[in-house]
C-alpha cells in the first residue's frame, strides 16, 4: 500500500519538531522521522505509513511569510474551558456519528453533541441519539408526512427556524454531515461557512457528485478499475461532494473485492479519520492556505 504526497520547503535545521499538519491517514499510524524529511519540493512515497507536513515553529513561520498559510494555527494543545458544540446530520444507522459520539465520550473530542438532525425520524442514528440523551430534529420539513415518526418527536423544522434553532437556541458552532444524504440548503452552509464537515467514502474528486453515495460509490469504483479507494473528510459548500478536502485515508481495491468488502474496509478507515478531523474542527488546529486549502495540524 503506497501514499504519493507533496512535501513542502521545511527549513527546520536542527530545531525540535513542535507540530505536524495531517494530509492522509494509512492504516498502520508511524511518524516519519524528521531527519528522513526532504527540505526541497519533491515527490516521495510512503509504505503503510501516516504521512504528514512536519513544520516545526520556524518553518511554519517561513510558511506564513511565504504567504501559503492566512489564518494563525493554534498557539498550543490546550483546550478551551467550554467544549464546543456540534450538530450532527444524519439519514441511516450512524456508524460515523456513533464513532464520533464515543471519541467524544472517551476524552479524545473536546466537544457535545447538542442535537441530531435527522431526514428519517426513527432511523437507527435516530434512535441511538434518543437512547443516548440527545436532542433530535426533524429536518427538513415536507407535506408529505414522515414514515415511522415517533409519536413524541417534535414537528419538523423549516431552513430559518432550523438556522434559528441552531444558532440562537441551542449556540451550535459546528455542523458534521455523517451519513445525511440531503443536499444542505445555501442559507445553512453560509451560516456555517468553514464550519461543517462531510464524509465521503470515496477518495474525491473522482467518485462523487449527485447519487453517488454507499454501495454506489463502492460500485463505481471497482467498475473503473481503480486500484484505491478510501474515505473524504471535506468542509462542505453548496454542491455535491465540492467542498475543499481535509482529510484522506486510503485502502487497496483487491481483486476480487466486491461493493459489500470494499464498503467494509472503507467504513474501517472512515471510523479513525472522522473522529480525528471532528477533534481537530472543534479544537481550532486548522489552518487554510491562501489558495483556500484546509492544514489539519496534529496537537502537539
Amino acid at each position: 500500500m503506497t501514499l504519493l504526497s507533496m512535501t513542502l520547503p521545511c527549513n527546520t535545521g536542527n530545531a525540535a519538531v513542535s507540530r505536524m499538519a495531517v494530509t492522509h491517514m494509512l492504516p498502520t499510524p508511524q511518524i516519519t522521522p524528521l531527519s528522513n524529511l526532504l527540505t526541497h519540493h519533491q515527490l516521495h512515497v510512503f509504505s503503510h505509513v501516516r504521512s504528514f507536513y512536519h513544520c516545526g515553529a520556524s518553518s511554519k513561520r517561513s510558511l506564513t511569510c511565504q504567504g501559503l498559510l492566512h489564518k494563525a494555527a493554534a498557539s498550543s494543545s490546550i483546550r478551551s474551558q467550554n467544549p464546543a458544540k456540534l450538530a450532527v446530520f444524519v439519514s441511516g444507522g450512524g456508524s460515523n456519528f456513533r464513532a464520533i459520539h464515543d471519541a467524544i465520550l472517551s476524552g479524545h473530542i473536546h466537544a457535545q453533541i447538542a442535537v441530531v438532525v435527522s431526514d428519517a425520524p426513527g432511523c437507527g442514528a435516530w434512535a441511538y441519539a434518543r437512547q443516548a440523551g440527545i436532542p433530535t430534529i426533524c429536518y427538513p420539513h415536507s407535506t408529505r408526512p414522515y414514515l415511522d415518526m415517533p409519536a413524541d418527536a417534535p414537528p419538523p423544522l423549516d431552513t430559518p427556524n432550523l438556522i434559528h434553532m441552531l444558532k440562537q437556541q441551542l449556540g451550535v458552532d459546528f455542523v458534521i454531515l455523517a451519513g445525511y444524504l440531503k443536499l444542505v440548503p445555501a442559507a445553512l452552509v453560509r451560516e456555517y461557512k468553514d464550519a461543517m464537515l462531510n464524509i465521503h467514502p470515496g477518495l474525491l474528486p473522482a467518485f462523487g457528485g449527485k447519487g453517488l453515495y454507499g454501495l454506489r460509490v463502492h460500485k463505481a469504483v471497482i467498475a473503473s478499475g481503480a486500484r484505491f479507494s478510501g474515505a473524504t473528510v471535506h468542509f462542505v459548500d453548496e454542491e455535491y461532494d465540492t467542498g475543499p478536502i481535509l482529510a484522506q485515508a486510503v485502502v487497496p481495491v483487491n481483486p476480487h473485492d466486491t461493493p459489500q468488502m470494499l464498503a467494509a474496509r472503507v467504513l474501517q478507515q472512515e471510523h479513525r479519520l472522522y473522529p480525528t478531523a471532528v477533534a481537530a474542527l472543534a479544537e481550532g488546529r486548522i489552518t487554510w492556505r491562501e489558495d483556500g486549502i484546509p492544514i489539519m495540524w496534529t496537537p502537539h
